[in-house]
């Protein structure tokens, strides 16, 4: 029997690229995978962790079903879960494996990007080599 957690209401799931060096050693296996993370609110965040949790002692998947931006019924892999209290309730957090061939990267540009990049260089004369 596969476990799942299904999301019910609400729209897609957005999925974060996380650049922390742990999440890599979860993508390991025979597979190209990228594990990214979604956050998901939630009624009993420490309910759902912990059916993550057995599932993962008696060595089975968990999966995460939702429907994706097309409209279809998707899942993925979970393989690490956190609970986060919050005073709007729960935040769920999820990180799951994508097959590498399911990975699409969208890069956004903010304005204020530019005052962060480039404030470093106000001071820099015009007259100087470097």
């Amino acid at each position: 029997m596969e476990d799942k957690i299904t999301i019910i209401e609400g729209p897609s799931p957005t999925f974060e690229v996380i650049p922390d060096l742990w999440v890599k050693g979860l993508a390991e296996g025979h597979l190209q995978s990228e594990v990214v993370a979604t956050r998901l609110r939630t009624f009993d965040g420490e309910a759902l962790v912990e059916r993550c949790r057995r599932a993962w002692q008696k060595q089975q998947p968990i999966y995460l079903e939702f429907r994706n931006y097309e409209g279809l019924q998707d899942e993925v892999p979970i393989v690490a879960a956190r609970n986060q209290p919050t005073e709007e309730g729960d935040m769920l957090i999820l990180w799951v494996r994508f097959p590498q061939k399911d990975v699409e990267m969208s890069i956004e540009y903010d304005d204020e990007d530019d005052d962060f990049f480039f404030d470093d260089f106000d001071d820099i004369e015009d007259d100087d080599p470097f």
